[in-house]
């Protein structure tokens, strides 16, 4: 136990000595913050009436549609800023073989599975971390923004910081999901790729086309992004798709468990697959 906690003490060192960490929090809490102060404004300017629906190009529905704003609003954090946590683990990860720094670690720390395990572990509370600074973005904008409005931001509501937990726990297991992914696919190029074309195109895409057939719907709720939002509970994806309805969509805690099992299956494939690897 003591080896593992000096291992996740060096894994931390690794992680805050480095820029990365900190541009990438940055960026999301930018990301997150414009478009939750912008969409904000939108919807709780529609609500209010000071935005007439037919001045922002809808058609009269508005935000009325969307149902209630600000769970919609906080939601970014997570919803939109899930693919910051990945490339955070998945860099971490792929750092180490791209720099080389795996061979003085596993010099030190021949256990290379305790390295893995202090590394995700590491990265599962950046994560979390991460999932606090977009709620200071989403929340802390967002309410600002709707409150000028004069629309409740339910900061007294019991069921926002239900939320809010659960947006810190899908940010730290993203985070778990980019270790395993960086495990499973060394190269830092090809990780970063994969990342953002998974997240911001394919897996889009498929949510949305499965939408329109039931069976496909049942299968499209596993894809990780459709966890996630269960596991938080709300997303800009399910409340403004047409199509989606609440049979489409896991229980939250069945969310957790599905993002779960990426991070594991994706950590224990990359320690089969790399980690064992004479890195060298």
């Amino acid at each position: 136990m003591t080896t593992f906690i000096r291992s996740v003490q060096a894994e931390f060192v690794k992680l805050l000595t480095t820029r990365m960490w900190w541009i990438i929090a940055l960026v999301l809490f930018g990301y997150v913050g414009l478009l939750a102060g912008g969409l904000s404004a939108l919807f709780a300017g529609i609500q209010s009436g000071a935005i007439s629906p037919s001045a922002s190009g809808g058609g009269g529905g508005g935000a009325a549609s969307i149902g209630s704003i600000p769970p919609l609003i906080y939601s970014f954090a997570s919803s939109v800023g899930y693919v910051f946590p990945v490339l955070l683990g998945a860099l971490a990860t792929t750092g180490e073989f791209r720099h080389q720094t795996l061979t003085p670690t596993f010099l030190a720390t021949p256990r290379r599975a305790g390295v893995l395990g202090a590394k995700t572990v590491t990265l599962l509370l950046a994560g979390a971390v991460y999932g606090v600074v977009a709620l200071l973005a989403s929340v802390g904008i967002g309410a600002v923004v709707i409150g000028a409005f004069g629309v409740d931001p339910l900061l007294g509501d019991s069921e926002t910081w239900t939320l809010v937990g659960r947006t810190i726990l899908a940010m730290a297991l993203w985070a778990a999901v980019g270790v395993g992914l960086g495990a499973l696919v060394p190269s830092q190029v090809a990780s970063i790729v994969i990342v953002l074309a998974f997240t911001q195109f394919v897996e889009p895409l498929l949510r949305l086309a499965s939408s329109f057939i039931d069976w496909t719907a049942e299968i499209a709720k596993f894809l990780p992004g459709a966890a996630s939002d269960a596991l938080v509970g709300a997303s800009i994806f399910t409340r403004t798709n047409p199509m989606a309805t609440a049979s489409a969509s896991l229980q939250w805690w069945q969310g957790g468990l599905v993002l779960l099992a990426y991070a594991a299956l994706a950590t224990i494939g990359g320690y089969f697959v790399s980690w064992k690897r004479d890195v060298t």
